[in-house]
This record gives structure tokens, sequence and C-alpha cells, in this order.
């Protein structure tokens, strides 16, 4: 495979980042709550890793960078409309989160066990923090602790110990559940 050149409008690389469309998607769903907001994140992301796409470093991980696009892109997203005194203002409501359960992967044994603890995994995952449900959403779509390091912009110690708190949390939030 020859090297890109650097004027490269990074056409190799659109084909190779669609193939994560999927789990983007769902990393997004759960970062804001919303299809429709989620749909937005994952074009925008794509929008920012297709302009910088010469910035990509061929043999690093390409999901993580852009897992770490769609946070960012997330945090700055959540930062204009906390700015925005007619979204972020303290007369607003905060909008529900949707319903709809989805979740990160199709093995046959998790199809089994989302028809029985769908919705009580969900709200249980809703109910953390953003910061602990982005640690287990990123592992669940098996990065590794290196890459959600990465992804987070912090070091991989201090992910072990989010995840483990995380963990611990979700544990307490689904320890009364019988199915």
């Amino acid at each position: 495979m020859a090297p890109r050149a650097a004027d490269d409008s990074g056409d190799g690389l659109g084909q190779e980042v669609l193939a994560y469309a999927d789990t983007l998607y769902n990393f997004a769903r759960y970062l804001s709550g919303s299809s429709t907001d989620a749909e937005d994140l994952v074009q925008e992301t794509y929008a920012r890793a297709l302009r910088a796409a010469a910035q990509f470093e061929p043999g690093t991980n390409l999901k993580a960078w852009l897992f770490r696009i769609l946070r960012n892109t997330w945090i700055s997203l959540v930062r204009r409309r906390r700015a925005n005194p007619t979204i972020g203002g303290l007369d607003t409501v905060s909008p529900g989160i949707e319903a709809e359960p989805t979740f990160f992967c199709d093995d046959v044994e998790l199809d089994r066990l989302r028809k029985r603890v769908a919705s009580e995994i969900e709200a249980a995952l809703m109910t953390l923090s953003e910061e602990a449900r982005t640690v287990i959403l990123l592992d669940l779509e098996g990065l590794t602790e290196t890459d959600v390091a990465a992804v987070l912009g912090c070091a991989v110690g201090t992910v072990k110990s989010r995840l483990h708190r995380a963990r611990q949390a979700l544990r307490r939030q689904l320890r009364d559940y019988t199915p």
C-alpha cells in the first residue's frame, strides 16, 4: 500500500471509516439520549474526520481515532448548548430520554438477553454519570484500555479506575434485578 500524499482528499480513509457507522451511532445515541442528535453527531464526526484525514497516522487504531473525534464533538456541542440562553438557561426543561432500546452488537446470546432485560439495563446505564457511561460504552465497543485512554485524553490508570467504579455503580443499579 502506497503512503498517502499530503494533498490526498482522504478518499481511502473515507471507505475505512464507514465500517464504524453503527458503533459510532450507538455511542452517540447513548451520549446524547436522542436518535436525531446521534445521527447529527455521527455526521459531524465523519465530516471532521475527513477534513482531518491527513492527520491520521496509518497503522494506528482508526476506531479509537473516530471515537475521540465523536467525543470531542459531543463535548463542544454540550458547551455550546450551555452557553445558549434558550437551551441552557435556568428556565429550560431537560428533554426526556427516548425509550427506544438499542444496544452494541449483534451477538446471539446478547439478543436473548436483550429480550429479557433491555429496559432495565438501559435505565441503569442512563442513571450513570456521562463519564461512567462513556467508559463502559467504549469498553463494550471492544476498545482496549489504551485506546479508551486515547479517546478520553487521560492516562490508562485513570481509565482502569473509572471503568472499575462505573462497573460497580452499574452492578449496584442492577443488584435487585431478577429475570
